[in-house]
């Protein structure tokens, strides 16, 4: 992130942040304060027993289109793989810029549906899971916002100076296939999974490992896009 801006003394507010991976990181980056805020307790709850060492960082249960938080009380506004669970855009784009400091960065990170379309490889094992089930691609894609949609709904909203950019983040590496294929079967972090049943998980995991046989270690590696405005 700091190829962004830097967080040093700024108020942060990380809106999804679900476990507080990233809120935790926003701190260490020395920002001066981070909010996270998810719709379930349940990972709130999980983001503060993780986050006990963290004077700086809290958390409360909120809505990503009304947070009930102050106005204009933040220098940035960090949203991490959410939009693609929202329909309302433009209500979500409203919320960020109330809460957002006049000049304040409104950073977004998400998938598009370019993003989620590159075929499967050793490092992109994403791309197999709609190789051998298409109807999974068809269940993403509905979910996904294109670049142009977001770009043109933030500028309606009055952001300036918007910017996106892609990039291949590193999501594990493992230390061997049989690590991959157990994390697969652990649906952690894919959400898309749960549209499997068991046996078509297990079938799933037979295919990848059918792909990816003749490699040990793997360094699994997801797309995503940037896009950072202005208030």
């Amino acid at each position: 992130m700091l190829r962004l801006l830097d967080p040093k003394g700024k108020h942060v507010l990380d809106i999804g942040c679900g476990g507080g991976i990233y809120t935790r990181a926003w701190a260490q980056l020395e920002a001066l304060s981070v909010l996270g805020i998810d719709f379930s307790e349940d990972m709130i709850q999980t983001a503060r027993d993780y986050s006990t060492n963290f004077p700086n960082v809290s958390y409360k249960v909120g809505n990503a289109l009304s947070t009930g938080l102050e106005d204009q009380s933040y220098d940035i506004v960090f949203e991490r793989a959410l939009i693609h669970h929202l329909s309302d855009l433009s209500g979500c784009f409203k919320e960020a810029f109330r809460l957002l400091k006049p000049g304040g960065k409104y950073i977004i990170q998400d998938r598009t549906p370019t993003d989620v379309t590159i075929p499967g490889s050793e490092e992109h094992i994403r791309g197999y899971f709609f190789e051998k089930y298409p109807f999974l691609l068809e269940i993403e894609m509905k979910r996904r916002h294109s670049s142009s949609e977001v770009e043109e709904k933030l500028s309606k909203t009055g952001f300036i100076n918007i910017h996106s950019f892609s990039f291949w983040e590193i999501r594990k590496i493992y230390q061997n296939v049989n690590e991959l294929k157990a994390d697969i079967l652990e649906r952690t972090g894919r959400s898309i999974l749960y549209e499997l049943n068991d046996e078509q998980l297990c079938e799933l995991v037979n295919y990848i490992s059918l792909k990816i046989s003749s490699i040990d270690s793997v360094r699994e590696k997801d797309r995503w896009t940037i896009w950072t405005s202005i208030r």
